[in-house]
């Protein structure tokens, strides 16, 4: 089977086998050679590296991957792809098919303890949570790129005062340096998604982008901050269970980082709430 075959053919693989896409899951598989050629090539990805594919589906991104790394291990949940991907992909000696969650898998243990990238086609319903919990755990990951809701992509580049930016932003700038590559519109997938998508690359940082005293209570006090986004930056902490401090304490904490007292969360950088932190950090 020749590179880019499954791209070609995806609804004839999918009826050859019998097998429908999960609503469940998330599934839609990209079908566009130029997309597929796009993400390897904005991965970064050598014959010498290793990587990680999320959810390969049939294996039309696998074989692309296959091309250019030295190994792929591919994660897929879908009980049911696991034979349709062992046939569809038996011409490659490189690619290690793994039936388990992402979100339950130890990459390090993996993978071996080698780096690796991760390169996926991420089901809508769950992106936000499998992003979050690849950039919370201590994996040896040199990159991220991954496809997601066009929506979910401005989030995660957003800046400053836009109405996009949240605790995605946050968490995705604390640890990476990304932008969105390329638009994928719906056309590109089987089936058609309701909504158009867009490529994101993250490429991760040795270090945290900025020190804090206490990251787990930095992440506390940004998702307390977001948590009712209209109220001003000293109501929502104040009601948060998170951070269990009282408003007068707050607005002492917001004062020292230079803030006006009725700023919003959507107004401060990771600079400032990385500040922010070290002083509430003091009065707890």
């Amino acid at each position: 089977m020749n590179n880019g075959y499954l791209a070609d053919n995806t609804k004839l693989v999918m009826d050859r086998y019998g097998f429908t896409a999960s609503k469940r899951f998330g599934q839609n598989f990209i079908r566009d050679r130029k997309v597929l050629e796009d993400i390897v090539r904005a991965s970064g990805l050598t014959d010498e590296e290793a990587v990680v594919e999320i959810g390969p589906g049939i294996g039309v991104l696998t074989e692309f991957l296959a091309e250019a790394a030295d190994h792929v291990y591919a994660v897929e949940v879908d009980r049911k792809l696991i034979p349709i991907l062992h046939e569809t992909l038996s011409g490659y000696d490189n690619i290690s098919i793994i039936n388990q969650d992402i979100m339950k898998t130890d990459l390090n243990a993996l993978t071996g303890g080698r780096s690796f990238r991760i390169v996926a086609n991420l089901p809508y319903y769950i992106t936000t949570p499998i992003i979050m919990g690849l950039l919370e755990s201590k994996v040896h990951c040199k990159s991220l790129t991954v496809m997601v809701q066009k929506e979910v992509g401005e989030r995660m580049t957003a800046d400053p005062g836009s109405k996009s930016y949240g605790a995605l932003s946050l968490a995705v700038r604390y640890r990476t340096r990304a932008a969105i590559v390329r638009q994928v519109p719906a056309a590109c997938f089987i089936p058609s998604p309701k909504v158009d998508s867009v490529v994101v690359h993250m490429e991760t940082y040795d270090q945290p982008a900025v020190t804090v005293t206490d990251e787990a209570l930095m992440f506390d006090i940004i998702r307390g901050a977001f948590n009712q986004r209209r109220k001003t930056l000293a109501n929502a902490l104040a009601g948060y269970a998170g951070i269990n401090l009282e408003k007068e304490r707050i607005a002492q904490a917001i004062e020292a980082i230079g803030a006006k007292p009725a700023v919003r969360g959507e107004e401060l950088s990771l600079e400032d709430f990385a500040k922010l932190t070290d002083h509430i950090h003091k009065f707890l």
